[in-house]
């Protein structure tokens, strides 16, 4: 029992100074990261290659996203109002959630699956094969040249996004309301536009903001050390998913109750 008890501690021990080490570690990258903005240099053809990567390409998935998910809220929301009799609150409930969570959640969601992960294998496959080594070699910084640019332009790309997404996501909720639940179209749209305010978008921009952040960042530390070949490149995908996926509903609690409560 002695036994059980000594090796069950020295397990946690070693789980827990990994997971410190591991928090410290990330901490020096992004610092490393952010340093680069300060840089006399910057490679703004590999800038113009991540607005490509990263935010044209991200549009599709965006639309989707959204038109479908404005629908089902409308139809849930109606569904639950009317045991109330409070059908004529569906608007302003849709364009609410939509603009402040639903919008940039799932946007913040959806481009980490497909930006992050695509970042972690790129820059975990540059690591497997040496060319990060050789970036050293050339005396040119990875920071600067490989993982700068794609912090900086999933940061300021992701509200253009988040925007589209409200747009399209109201719509597809005005859609559902029109066509399936018999909503009037301009009383539907007056309740939408007198109910939604300022702050609503803009507190969902922010989120977004961080939300971008982190889906580069995740994607660009685990591709950076990312070891053991192509088991280590899938390795390092998984991870950039899960952390950033984790990070980006952690920090969507924090700033909710920073705006709203």
């Amino acid at each position: 029992m002695k036994e059980f008890f000594k090796k069950t501690g020295q397990f946690y021990i070693k789980m827990f100074s990994k997971f410190f080490l591991n928090v410290g570690k990330f901490n020096i990258f992004i610092f490393r990261s952010l340093k680069c903005f300060f840089s006399k240099k910057w490679y703004f053809k590999s800038i113009g290659n991540e607005f490509m990567e990263i935010g044209f390409y991200s549009l599709p998935v965006v639309a989707a996203t959204a038109i479908f998910t404005g629908g089902v809220m409308a139809l849930q929301t109606y569904a639950g109002c009317n045991r109330f009799g409070a059908e004529s609150t569906v608007p302003a409930i849709v364009v609410l959630a939509i603009t402040r969570e639903l919008a940039p959640i799932l946007v913040g969601l959806m481009v980490a699956g497909r930006v992050s992960t695509s970042i972690a294998a790129q820059i975990g496959t540059m690591r497997v094969t040496e060319q990060i080594d050789a970036l050293y070699t050339l005396s040119t910084s990875p920071y600067k040249y490989l993982i700068f640019p794609k912090i900086f332009v999933s940061t300021i790309f992701m509200p253009f996004l988040v925007l589209i997404a409200d747009i399209i996501g109201i719509f597809g909720g005005t859609v559902a309301s029109v066509w399936s639940l018999g909503f009037d179209l301009s009383s539907y749209l007056n309740n939408t536009v007198n109910f939604l305010k300022a702050e609503d978008i803009y507190s969902g921009l922010i989120k977004s903001v961080v939300f971008g952040f982190i889906v580069a960042i995740c994607g660009c530390y685990h591709g950076y050390y990312s070891k053991g070949g192509a088991a280590g490149v899938g390795k390092a995908t998984i991870n950039a998913i899960v952390t950033a996926s984790i990070l980006i509903l952690l920090s969507n609690y924090l700033m909710t109750e920073i705006f709203f409560v």
